[in-house]
């Protein structure tokens, strides 16, 4: 392998961990298995903390590919918890506001499901990675100021929902760059009259890389000291 001239790398992201940590953590074994201090290394799309699942990361040259594999399509499976909202439309924070659910039945979410595939659009959370004259949105709202982003055009191809144990939803959504399933879960709560935030994200596919496809960054070490390594960067 070739780390300089261009690796792409499939890792399922662990909970807890940020996309930083586990862009540090490639770096680190594999600055460590080549003998260099220094190596370019990114990733194609941000997971929060709390979500798992399928991260592409890039060395090398191949960090030149970041936008091409950030376009590709992604497929999450959320669970959702209807009835309450948190600030940042998961459990990062606590619930600030609770709405009644006696109304809602599951074939009522099937329908209300239906109404958010195709092209919408979505205004992006207050706790997000997005650009509000030159700082993150969320180190805004995390110090208490008001944010306020504007809404994008997303597509979603699918929404399918796989179990519903009311008040708790769990569903597939397959959509486009740029899509934020904290917020789809918040304007679901909304078209339910109700209210919603996430309780669990994996996302199990970018373009054709699925989860199974990808290495746990637990385990990177050991992957990394099998494999023939070159140095050069031709």
């Amino acid at each position: 392998m070739n780390f300089k001239k261009g690796e792409i790398l499939y890792l399922n992201k662990p909970l807890g961990w940020t996309s930083f940590k586990v862009v540090g953590h490639v770096r680190y074994h594999v600055c460590r298995r080549m003998g260099v201090k220094k190596l370019k290394v990114g990733h194609a799309g941000t997971l929060d903390p709390l979500a798992t699942g399928v991260m592409i990361v890039c060395t090398g040259k191949a960090t030149k590919r970041v936008e091409e594999l950030q376009r590709h399509t992604k497929e999450y499976v959320a669970c959702i918890r209807l009835g309450a909202t948190t600030p940042s439309y998961d459990l990062e924070h606590e619930i600030d506001a609770t709405y009644p659910t006696e109304h809602i039945t599951r074939e009522l979410v099937e329908e209300t499901l239906k109404n958010f595939v195709g092209e919408i659009w979505q205004k992006p959370p207050a706790f997000s990675a997005c650009m509000v004259n030159g700082k993150r949105a969320y180190d805004l709202a995390r110090k208490g100021e008001e944010v306020d982003l504007k809404p994008k055009l997303l597509v979603i191809d699918e929404i399918e929902l796989l179990e519903c144990n009311l008040p708790d939803i769990k569903i597939r959504v397959v959509c486009s760059k740029g899509t934020y399933i904290r917020a789809l879960a918040r304007d679901i709560g909304e078209a339910l009259h109700s209210g919603a935030h996430l309780t669990g994200l994996t996302r199990t596919r970018v373009g054709d890389v699925r989860i199974e496809d990808c290495l746990n960054p637990l385990d990177f070490r050991d992957w990394i000291d099998r494999q023939e390594v070159e140095n050069s960067d031709e």
